[in-house]
């Protein structure tokens, strides 16, 4: 009774509007300000609005993140930031800090591989974590030291009053640190820990994957367990008062009071952060693009007209959610469709009415819509049945029989007996008989029923006699349960093999023409001899009918090389095209490797110049196609594996070009790394180009073909189940509904292939 007493709900207090996207992180600037991070790529700092207590209003906007933002953290005033500073993590790996005072990014702090995903200050130290396992410490702008802190994907980090940092994980647990030791490891998640704070003078507070919320003493026992979200728990706060406060995926946050829930306050879409201000005030973070102040002081509360307007979001989010026999409420007609006669008796139809779906069944005889009731979803929300043949199923299963035949289709409701099923199935098929046992064992096993006893008694389902199965068993040499995917997984490696040799020749000429008339830059020009040789070099290169037979000289690649060291930057991506076509030579991939092996690795000497900033375009282009034709060469994998994060990091900043040529060849580079590491079973490398593959998928103005191939890579990569478990962290379902509302079918296809993975368990 003590605690209904004490505790006052919380009320919507305002609405910071300004994100265009999620609104992903929060940090509590003291009573300075509040800043936030977002999904479009932003950090925004608020400040108190001077007129009304209540509100606040936009200070500054900081750009610079090329991917969505996560993770903050507050320096407060200092003699080096008058006005404090904000430190942001991103999906892009990078730290930022920006002085506050004028919005300014005054520090570039590189070094992870892959997200960052948590940020704390140590004294004067920042110290960050991410998805590639590490925690690095950040002093005066450099990186000071760095360790591998948990085995897999690190998602939180806080520093408690008491000196030590605690991480939480994906391999579901936290661990408590001094310095680089680690003094405790807490085990009791069931899945990814992905929020953490400090409970005022009792522990840590963790918020997890599997739905609870933890309260840990330092030694490493369970204190409390809170339990009463129904999806992933994405943050938790306390406030020096002992109300807890949580975010979740259920689009709720939740206010706890002694391990009970005291108010759940609906949010119109996932609430991704939540923190206390110090007056006992909460901040969320939505992904509806907007931040919350809800307050229990009725002097804070907002105006009627607001708390009326945020009555009205929850609605219209609801409404949006809500489906009825597997179609959205919003897209069934009104009542003006029951003037249209139906056109065979107990024809149905659902009509919206209100909030609900009807039903109405057609009397031919009275000629007339008889209501028949409301119609209600089943607990799988929004989940539509299979339809085969014009006919809904609970299940639709994909059958393998193996031996190069056809996927069959394979029918079967909850309500059928098992052996009918199969019997008429493999009736129908003209399959064998004897196969009947191993159908059934997969329909039961496919359709949570193992175990069930069911009456086994064969009857042809067209003569009604028994089974006659003809002597000798037969096996079916492959019965699996899969999915069947439009898209994925990608097989074989993607290559731009067309030249325009002709023009190449032409523009090496110009150059060589060039640097002849440069009396500084004459002794770069080339030969009668060595333009002879280049002609000859391209003459082989565009006879592909000889390819097996022809062969290079090494004085020929010894030739392109030096062009490709000694020539202006300017000037050298023509050279680089002729190595793009030439990898693809068996011959010339062969010779060529030589160079690529010793100690002077031409290849990684080219990439280095190529992107020298500032790149030039045409470079990078040349560049990133003549890697990505590498991938058709099995001999050059080891070698692209090696040399993978320096690939990606070099060519990182095409995604983003406007140049679509130069978008596409970074996507299929992607794709190609996705196939390669796939084979290689590379979990460090697979992150990484995942990390890359999302960026794309996630980035605007991205042409279509470019964003189909980087959503493939994706798939891929989930569907060989490695990374599978980092993408749901990186919330790719939320990138599959965004391709799957795609307009272009093939964005649609890719997107709904991988919004099924992710809904596999």
């Amino acid at each position: 009774m003590d605690m209904e007493i004490d505790f006052k709900n919380y009320q919507l207090s305002h609405e910071l509007r300004g994100h265009e996207d999620d609104v992903r992180g929060i940090c509590v600037c003291g009573n300075a300000g509040i800043a936030t991070s977002s999904r479009d790529k932003t950090v925004r700092y608020w400040v108190p609005d001077p007129t009304d207590k209540r509100k606040y209003e936009s200070s500054k906007i900081l750009l610079g993140h090329s991917s969505f933002v996560g993770p903050l953290a507050w320096i407060p005033p200092n003699s080096d930031f008058v006005e404090g500073a904000i430190v942001s993590g991103g999906m892009d790996t990078m730290v930022f800090v920006w002085n506050l005072s004028n919005g300014e990014k005054v520090l570039n702090l590189k070094g992870h591989d892959l997200q960052v995903t948590g940020l704390v200050l140590d004294d004067e130290d920042i110290v960050s974590c991410s998805v590639d396992c590490t925690l690095r410490r950040w002093r005066k702008g450099q990186l000071v030291e760095n360790w591998e802190a948990h085995k897999s994907a690190i998602q939180a980090i806080i520093k408690l009053t008491s000196g030590e940092l605690v991480t939480g994980s994906t391999d579901t647990t936290l661990k408590l640190w001094k310095g680089r030791t680690c003094l405790h490891t807490f085990a009791g998640h069931s899945d990814t820990v992905r929020g953490l704070a400090e409970m005022h003078g009792l522990g840590i507070l963790s918020a997890s994957h599997d739905g609870s919320i933890r309260l840990w003493s330092l030694t490493g026992e369970v204190l409390m367990e809170m339990v009463g979200h129904a999806s992933i728990v994405y943050s938790v706060d306390s406030h020096v008062s002992g109300l807890i406060v949580s975010g979740s995926e259920d689009c709720s946050a939740k206010i706890w009071k002694d391990g009970a829930c005291v108010q759940s306050i609906e949010h119109p879409g996932c609430v991704w952060d939540v923190k206390f201000l110090e007056n006992g005030d909460i901040v969320t973070a939505c992904s509806d693009g907007a931040v919350r102040i809800w307050t229990s002081y009725q002097e804070r509360i907002a105006e009627p007209a607001d708390l009326d307007s945020y009555v009205s979001q929850l609605s219209q989010y609801k409404l949006s959610r809500k489906r009825v026999g597997g179609l959205k409420l919003e897209d069934l007609p009104g009542l003006e469709a029951l003037q249209i006669p139906g056109t065979t008796d107990g024809q149905t139809k659902v009509i919206r009415e209100g909030d609900n779906g009807v039903a109405y069944a057609w009397d031919l005889r009275e000629q007339k819509w008889d209501k028949i009731g409301e119609v209600v979803d089943g607990p799988e929300d929004g989940m539509k049945l299979p339809v085969l043949d014009g006919f809904e199923y609970d299940y639709v299963f994909d059958v393998d029989i193996g031996d190069g035949e056809p996927i069959r289709k394979l029918p079967y409701n909850r309500s059928d007996n098992p052996y009918d099923t199969a019997d008429k199935w493999l009736l129908k098929e003209n399959l064998p008989l004897t196969y009947r046992q191993q159908i059934v064992e997969f329909i039961l096993q496919n359709s949570g029923q193992g175990g069930v006893a069911l009456d086994s008694s064969f009857r042809d389902p067209y003569t009604g006699a028994n089974a006659y199965i003809p002597g000798g068993s037969s096996s079916m040499s492959v019965v699996s349960a899969k999915p069947t995917f439009k898209h994925i997984p990608k097989k074989g490696m993607l290559v731009f093999d067309v030249a325009q040799f002709d023009g190449i020749l032409k523009k090496i000429t110009e150059f060589h023409n060039s640097l002849l008339s440069d009396p500084v830059k004459k002794d770069l020009s080339l030969s009668e001899l060595e333009i002879s040789r280049l002609g000859a070099v391209i003459k082989i290169l565009k006879d592909t009918s000889h390819y097996h037979t022809s062969r290079f000289a090494d004085a020929d690649i010894a030739l392109l090389l030096k062009l490709l060291k000694s020539w202006p930057l300017a000037m050298i991506f023509p050279a680089i095209d002729i190595l793009r076509m030439l990898v693809l030579h068996p011959d010339g991939a062969t010779v060529l490797l030589k160079h690529v092996e010793d100690e002077n690795d031409i290849l990684m000497e080219m990439i280095k110049r190529v992107a020298t900033n500032p790149p030039l375009p045409q470079n990078l282009l040349t560049g990133i196609r003549a890697v990505t034709n590498l991938f058709k060469n099995s001999p050059y994998h080891t070698w692209l594996q090696k040399h993978q994060s320096e690939i990606l990091d070099a060519f990182s900043s095409c995604y983003s070009s406007p140049n679509k040529n130069l978008q596409l060849s970074y996507a299929t580079m992607i794709l190609n790394y996705a196939v390669l590491l796939i084979e290689k079973k590379d979990l460090q490398g697979q992150s990484q180009v995942l990390t890359a593959a999302l960026e794309i998928a996630e980035g605007e103005n991205i042409e279509v073909d470019s964003k189909f191939r980087a959503l493939v890579a994706v798939g891929s990569l989930m569907l060989d189940g490695l990374v599978k478990k980092i993408a749901l962290d990186f919330d790719v379902e939320n990138v599959a509904k965004t391709a799957k509302a795609s307009k272009e079918a093939k964005i649609s296809e890719i997107g709904a292939d991988i919004e099924l993975l992710a809904k596999q368990k």
